[in-house]
């Protein structure tokens, strides 16, 4: 059983969903410290003059003192900003090939009133997940498990809790990985590179590190295939 343990973002980039297609159960690393620069309430999308961040305000003050998990930071509905998120996504993507294709599913989304950020992003991820045709992962939340220790020790707690023999891990994860722990106990380790074919953009030059909404009003039903990466 292949898994991948990531921290729950806020419509992140394709990689993440390569990720999630290639696993048999992801699990969302839900109750570690919120990172308050992170990309858990915040992603980027292409404009006619640049990048955008659209970024859901939290009420985090304190957040990194007080090691509060991602699972209790709760949105900050002071100002509307779904509604400003989703007039934006309009403006820049309206022309998109595919974008009416999911503009209704978009805007019920950007109607809802989460108190908490997890329950938003979590959500969003898997609802896009299937929408673009990942069908056979199953979902975990890592707080469901109840399982404590910290970083490859506590990776490893999950991943036999869920029965998992193979992880599948980005890049990065390198720096803070103890691979003879994986051999140890067991389990497969794999590291993920991020090689994906071009798509069309609507304003170049061509950036492959945005949001996935970027990659799915331009490619629609041809989303998965940009993303399994194959040129």
């Amino acid at each position: 059983m292949k898994a991948v343990i990531l921290q729950p973002s806020y419509i992140p980039w394709r990689g993440y969903f390569d990720q999630i297609c290639r696993a048999d159960i992801f699990i969302f690393l839900d109750d570690v410290q919120y990172d308050k620069r992170g990309w858990r309430n915040r992603n980027q999308i292409k404009t006619p003059k640049n990048k955008q961040w659209l970024t859901i305000p939290v009420n985090s003050h304190g957040a990194q003192t007080k090691n509060i998990p991602i699972n209790q930071i709760k949105i900050c509905w002071d100002l509307p900003w779904n509604q400003s998120h989703w007039k934006l996504i309009q403006l820049v993507y309206n022309k998109a090939p595919f974008f009416h294709q999911y503009a209704t599913f978009l805007e019920n989304i950007y109607h809802r009133q989460d108190e908490y950020l997890a329950d938003f992003t979590i959500d969003l991820t898997i609802e896009i997940a299937q929408m673009i045709g990942i069908k056979h992962t199953q979902f975990l939340r890592a707080s469901s498990l109840k399982i404590e220790g910290s970083k490859t020790d506590r990776l490893i707690s999950i991943l036999k809790t869920v029965g998992a023999n193979h992880y599948l891990s980005g890049p990065s994860a390198r720096d803070y990985i103890v691979p003879e722990s994986f051999l140890n106990a067991g389990i497969t380790l794999e590291y993920i590179e991020y090689n994906y074919p071009e798509y069309p953009q609507l304003y170049p030059p061509y950036d492959p590190n945005v949001s996935i909404l970027d990659l799915l009003f331009m490619t629609g039903q041809d989303a998965l295939y940009y993303i399994k990466g194959k040129s």
